[in-house]
Parts: structure tokens; C-alpha cells; sequence
């Protein structure tokens, strides 16, 4: 088990330094996640087609496939830009609401429908999310755009993991990972089109981060975590991977100079809890035996309480 637990450690390590590349800010964030995407196919494709790897999918699996790429490339847009917009803290302690939006989806159209403990850690992320944020800023309704894209990309990626699942139990990931790339580099490149992004111009440091956010972040982070998923439980994963935002947290705080208050970390603290509860597999209950006694001796202290006032005795009470 040691190398799939030195794997997991590789990609948690390489998913986590991704906010602050992103914060150097040497590209636009929808453009840089269009580089990411297009420089991983131009890596992978070689690797597809000498494996033979690249057989075609059914029409729906293709479909899916291409719909789970627009829906990754999303999320990675809509993190890029919640990371410029406010901290790499707070975007990557939002996106990691993944699993939230995972039940709520499951609940609303699967019919696996989550467990009582989903609902109760669901519940304690969300006043998380409040405490992270800010309670002024849900108060009055003032929502910027980094804490929007911050959730949307949880969102995104949430619809991504849901459709990715389906479609793994027909294809190889190398198949997948290839065609799903291939739909996010041609959506991307039409949405940074049509938004007057630049596709040049980049200094050199900045051609070599969106090098390493495609060589490190996009590839090696994935081949990590699918050769740990191989070997280790998904919900040991999973519960794995949300370090990722707290060691984001630290890195930012070291390297980039960001400011943590006390209110960010326990709200950030409160809502991987809640996350953390929705994986916990036995049922969240109160047993009759924890508290039967305790009513029992409460009732014994009532009747205690009356013996004294009829008659007068000064019982000892515990």
C-alpha cells in the first residue's frame, strides 16, 4: 500500500500548487484553462494512438463523453477565474463542495438516494460556507464573482464526476480522458473567442506555467490519483483529496502572502467537516442507552426535589 499512498500524496501535492500558479497572474484565467486543456491532449494523444486506444465509442458514449469535457473545462474556467478574483483560499475551499452537489444531484435524479448522514453534513458545509465568507455578505446578498464562480465550479465539477462514472464503466480512462479533452480544448477555444482572449503574446514565465498547469496539474495529477483509485478505497480518496485545500491554504499563505483570518479557518475547518460526515458510512444516531440513564436520573432528582419540599428532609443531591 505504500505506492498508492506516495501516489495520492504526489497528486494531492500537484492539484495544490494549481491556485497559485494561477495567481501569478501571466494569463487570463479562461484562457489559461483552455491551454491546459489543449497542451494535456497534445500530450496524451500520442500515448491514445500508439496504445490503440483510441477506438470509437457508441454515439451516446461519445455524447457524454464530449458533454463530460465541456463540463471539466468549465469547472476549471470558473476556478481560474474565482482564484483571480478573490483568494486561492476561498476558491478552492468552495470548489471543494463537489460532494455536496454530488448528493444533491444523486437525490434529485438517481435513484440511489443519499443517507441521512449526507443531509446533516450538507447542512454543517453550508454553515461552513456562511462562516468562510462571511455572514455580512449573505446577509445582504452581496455575492462578488469569485465567491459565484467558487461555487459553480463545484457545481461543474460535481456534473462532471456523475457523468464520468457512467461512462468509465464502458471505456478506458485513457479513451475517455482523450475525447473528453478534446471536446474541452474546442469549447474553450470557441469561449475564449468569442471573449477576446489572447492566444499569444505571453512572456516566457508565463508560457511555462500554462506548460506546467497541462504537464503537472492536468496530467500527472490524474495518472497519480487513478493509480491510487486502483488500490485504495474511493471515499479514502476522496476524504484524501480535501487536504488539497488546506495545503492550497498554507502554500498561498507562504508564498503568495495571503491573508488568513481566524474566521476563514474555522469556517474552512466547519465545512470540510461537514464534507467528511457525508462520507462517514454508519448512520449519525443517539442511542437509547446513552440517554435512558440520564433521564432516569433526572426523573430520580425530580422526585427527590418533592420529597424535600414535603418533608423538609435536606437530601443530598448529584
Amino acid at each position: 500500500m505504500n505506492k498508492p499512498r506516495l501516489a495520492l500524496v504526489i497528486g494531492i501535492l500537484c492539484v495544490s500548487v494549481f491556485p497559485l500558479l494561477i495567481k501569478m497572474e501571466l494569463a487570463p484565467g479562461l484562457i489559461s484553462a483552455f491551454y491546459r486543456m489543449a497542451i494535456a491532449l497534445v500530450l496524451i494523444l500520442p500515448y491514445a494512438w500508439y496504445t490503440k486506444q483510441l477506438g470509437m465509442p457508441s454515439t451516446k458514449i461519445l455524447l457524454l463523453t464530449a458533454l463530460g469535457g465541456i463540463l471539466f473545462g468549465s469547472d476549471v474556467a470558473a476556478w481560474n477565474i474565482a482564484i483571480l478574483e478573490s483568494t486561492a483560499t476561498q476558491a478552492s475551499l468552495l470548489t471543494n463542495l463537489s460532494p455536496v452537489w454530488v448528493g444533491v444531484a444523486t437525490f434529485l435524479f438517481l435513484t440511489n438516494k443519499p443517507t441521512k448522514n449526507f443531509w446533516i453534513g450538507t447542512l454543517i458545509s453550508l454553515l461552513g460556507m456562511v462562516a468562510l465568507v462571511g455572514f455580512e455578505v449573505f446577509a445582504s446578498l452581496s455575492f462578488d464573482i469569485g465567491f459565484i464562480c467558487g461555487v459553480l465550479s463545484g457545481v461543474f465539477y460535481s456534473a462532471y464526476l456523475l457523468i464520468s462514472k457512467e461512462v468509465l464503466a464502458k471505456i478506458s480512462i485513457v479513451t475517455f480522458m482523450t475525447y473528453s479533452l478534446m471536446a474541452s480544448s474546442v469549447f474553450l477555444g470557441i469561449m475564449s473567442l468569442a471573449w477576446g482572449e489572447p492566444f499569444g503574446g505571453f512572456s516566457t514565465m508565463g508560457w511555462m506555467v500554462l506548460s506546467l498547469q497541462a504537464v503537472v496539474c492536468q496530467l500527472l495529477a490524474w495518472l497519480m490519483v487513478s493509480y491510487a483509485l486502483q488500490y485504495m478505497r474511493t471515499t479514502r480518496v476522496s476524504l484524501a483529496m480535501l487536504s488539497q485545500a488546506l495545503l492550497t491554504a498554507f502554500l498561498a499563505w507562504v508564498f503568495l502572502d495571503e491573508i488568513i483570518t481566524l474566521q476563514m479557518i474555522l469556517g474552512g475547518i466547519v465545512l470540510l467537516f461537514g464534507i467528511r460526515i457525508t462520507f462517514y458510512n454508519k448512520p449519525i444516531t443517539i442511542k437509547r442507552s446513552h440517554w435512558l440513564p440520564l433521564l432516569k436520573m433526572r426523573h430520580k432528582r425530580k422526585s427527590n426535589v418533592t420529597q424535600v419540599r414535603r418533608t423538609g428532609q435536606n437530601l443530598p443531591l448529584r
